[in-house]
């Protein structure tokens, strides 16, 4: 009879085949975790499926999901991420790769609606890859600036793949954005000043400054973007003044969002099912991968694996910051083949206990799993952004956009240096917020 540790590495390896099929990840979690449970205790099958489902499906929480990815269709079909974008030129228009800078930073702003790194970079890419390309931007530079801009989707809040990881770990979602905050602007300025390199090392991929803009349209141009910035200041800064919750500042900002769509005549008969539809495929894809990541958890609970590892790595002595090294590591080679919401769901139940029993601060820890997870949205061979921008720019090939995200990939790395260095770039606003 094979002992539960068998089991559990049994059922990653099914996982695994089934994700190499291209089989999606919440269906493979699903069959796998219910197999398993069979296998182990076929009693429990019926009700672990159904009581899962149902307590993920009624979760309260959860709600944050489908308001935020309403919130970023409607700034799409409204033209405010256009809006933000020619406000980001409007101030960044003097530095040289401008083009490629605003990119970012309405990636970046873009990210503090939708709470999607795809959703941001195929938004972005659609509108400013076309400008850069107008302006001569070297093709590397234009498709590694917008598909690097749309992984701040994953850290800045509100963040689809916090609030995956705190519904996982249990863990207070309003402390995860607001962790999520200071890393993010980070972050952008990281992105920002890669650029500023790059072009700085060979201005020929990006053209001289343009012309200044007057400070007439710098205001014009903002003030044009004033919904975006008005929703996210509300919603955040409402989260960090205790006015509401993480789950009320979903709605409020949903609301605002929809305001804004009225106001700008941007609903009728085609954008509404547009977004309608678009939201809840979203929403349906987040939810069965949810669905199938507790299911799997229950099987890999049942199978003891976890307090197995954490009973051998208390064995060898490892330390809190030398087991999240080795975590980090794990998750920068996994990134490289494996859908980052799949390792999220198949790795955290795993390293939770282990990390919990050596003091690690789960909420620092999430930041710094986000980010590596951001590094895999970028990695080679599997690279999810690379290849929605792609979409965008499908005469590029694909190698010289894996060329031009090599100097972000290593802006993420410089940022995940520094919050390992400094957690409190982490923990000061939920701490500050919350005690």
């Amino acid at each position: 009879m094979m002992d539960g540790t068998g089991v559990a590495l049994l059922g990653f390896l099914a996982l695994l085949a089934l994700l190499l099929i291209r089989m999606p990840v919440g269906l493979a979690m699903l069959v796998v975790g219910v197999a398993g449970i069979a296998l182990i205790r076929p009693g429990a099958v019926v009700p672990v499926l159904a009581g899962e489902v149902f307590a993920v499906a009624s979760r309260y929480s959860l709600t944050i999901l489908p308001l935020f990815m309403l919130m970023g269709n409607l700034a799409v079909v409204s033209g405010m991420s256009q809006d933000l974008y020619r406000a980001a030129h409007a101030w960044l228009g003097r530095v040289r790769g401008s083009l490629a800078s605003a990119s970012i930073v309405a990636c970046a702003g873009f990210s503090a609606l939708s709470g999607s790194s795809l959703a941001a970079a195929l938004t972005m890419g659609r509108v400013s890859l076309p400008e850069m390309r107008r302006f001569g931007y070297d093709d590397s530079l234009a498709t590694g600036a917008i598909a690097a801009g749309g992984t701040l989707g994953f850290l800045i809040p509100p963040s689809a793949g916090l609030v995956i990881y705190g519904i996982i770990t249990e863990e207070s979602i309003g402390r995860l954005f607001m962790a999520g905050v200071l890393p993010g602007i980070l972050l952008t300025l990281l992105f920002v000043l890669a650029v500023w390199i790059i072009v700085r090392r060979d201005p020929g991929k990006a053209p001289h400054a343009s012309e200044r803009v007057p400070w007439r349209d710098r205001l014009g141009a903002t003030a044009k973007a004033s919904w975006i910035m008005v929703i996210v200041v509300v919603t955040i800064g409402g989260i960090y003044a205790g006015v509401f919750s993480a789950i009320e500042a979903a709605g409020v900002g949903a609301l605002l969002t929809l305001v804004a769509a009225c106001v700008r005549r941007a609903l009728n008969r085609e954008t509404v099912p547009e977004v309608v539809r678009a939201t809840l495929k979203a929403s349906g894809t987040a939810f069965l991968v949810l669905f199938g990541a507790f299911v799997f958890k229950v099987f890999l609970g049942l199978t003891g694996v976890a307090f197995a590892a954490a009973d051998w790595v208390g064995e060898q002595g490892y330390s809190g910051a030398q087991v999240v090294m080795l975590v980090l590591v794990m998750f920068i080679v996994l990134g490289t083949f494996l859908d980052g919401f799949a390792m999220l769901v198949l790795t955290v139940p795993l390293v939770q206990p282990i990390l919990e029993s050596l003091g690690v601060d789960m909420i620092w820890f999430g930041v710094m799993i986000v980010i590596t997870l951001e590094m895999g949205l970028i990695s080679p061979p599997v690279g999810l952004n690379i290849f929605v921008v792609k979409g965008v720019a499908p005469d590029v090939p694909v190698y010289r956009m894996f060329r031009g995200i090599i100097p972000f990939w290593f802006a993420m790395l410089a940022a995940l240096i520094l919050i390992a260095l400094f957690p409190r770039l982490a923990t000061l606003l939920p701490n500050a917020m919350y005690g």
